[in-house]
């Protein structure tokens, strides 16, 4: 696959995010209608489904015989093309809906299954964060030109004791013991600290420019991780499971570090006990369950 082509698709995938952007912020403040999509605080907007139409119209008319999965549309598109986007049109609904400004249009590019390209426009602090596999991965600011365009690069941490991390918490959480709480627990305390934003393409991006050390989470769909994937591996970073095998987009499971501190954060995920075994009389704990 060429450069020029991945280059192409990058160029397309900035439009759209930049297109989204634009209309998150027309909304921002203005929403009259919150819904749930069926799980408790799984939210969606008409800033979501507006965002996600400029998005793929513009993904469409440049690519036509490429699939597409969005988060509201699902998957569109020849199911035998090898292209596939990622497309998460408001990550961090929640915050948005809240005015809590910390969301992203989130648009990722797989060839073959595989992350090639990744844009995340936060349009709430203007960051445009994009990358294709073997170009490197960049942020810039309005008006979003080379001149204001810089390279990324991920942290020289080196000890998960200095590191500062960052995870989440799926919207299963109620339902599961498998629900996070025991590993954050457990890595704050191994660490200097351990944030909670609720967007995980910006936490990804937040790797990949170096302000945080490592990201881990479970609970995900292919369009929050595809194009951030790219972008901390064009930073320099490594993403896998969280044993460190080949990361899988479908188990919704991630680990992403400045690579410094990969194999500590994968050791320590491994060790901490289930929050079972941590309080034998779970059911003393029904918020848990």
């Amino acid at each position: 696959m060429s450069n020029q082509f991945l280059a192409d698709c990058l160029a397309v995938a900035t439009e759209a995010a930049l297109a989204g952007g634009k209309i998150l912020q027309a909304h921002w403040g203005q929403l009259e209608m919150v819904e749930e999509k069926g799980r408790s605080g799984d939210l969606v907007t008409i800033a979501d489904k507006e965002s996600e139409a400029a998005v793929l119209g513009i993904l469409r008319k440049n690519f036509p015989s490429h699939q597409i999965l969005a988060e509201e549309s699902g998957r569109i598109g020849i199911n035998t093309s090898p292209y596939l986007w990622a497309v998460d049109p408001l990550d961090g609904t929640t915050n948005y809906a809240h005015q809590y400004p910390f969301s992203a249009v989130s648009i990722g590019l797989l060839v073959e299954g595989e992350p090639q390209v990744g844009v995340i426009f936060d349009p709430f602090h203007q960051e445009l964060f994009a990358a294709a596999k073997g170009l490197g991965a960049t942020v810039s600011t309005p008006p979003f030109t080379a001149a204001a365009t810089k390279y990324l690069y991920v942290s020289h941490t080196s000890q998960l004791r200095d590191s500062l991390l960052v995870t989440g918490f799926a919207y299963d959480r109620r339902e599961t013991s498998d629900n996070n709480y025991a590993e954050f627990c457990y890595l704050t305390h191994l660490t200097q600290g351990v944030r909670r934003a609720g967007a995980a393409a910006i936490d990804l991006a937040y790797v990949a420019c170096g302000r945080l050390d490592g990201y881990w989470e479970r609970g995900l769909s292919p369009w929050d991780l595809a194009a951030g994937v790219v972008i901390v591996r064009e930073a320099g970073g490594v993403v896998t499971a969280y044993d460190q095998s080949a990361l899988v987009l479908e188990t919704g499971r991630i680990l992403a570090t400045n690579g410094r501190i990969h194999s500590q954060l994968s050791q320590a995920l491994t060790a901490v006990a289930p929050i079972k075994a941590q309080f034998p009389d779970f059911s003393a704990f029904p918020f848990l369950t």
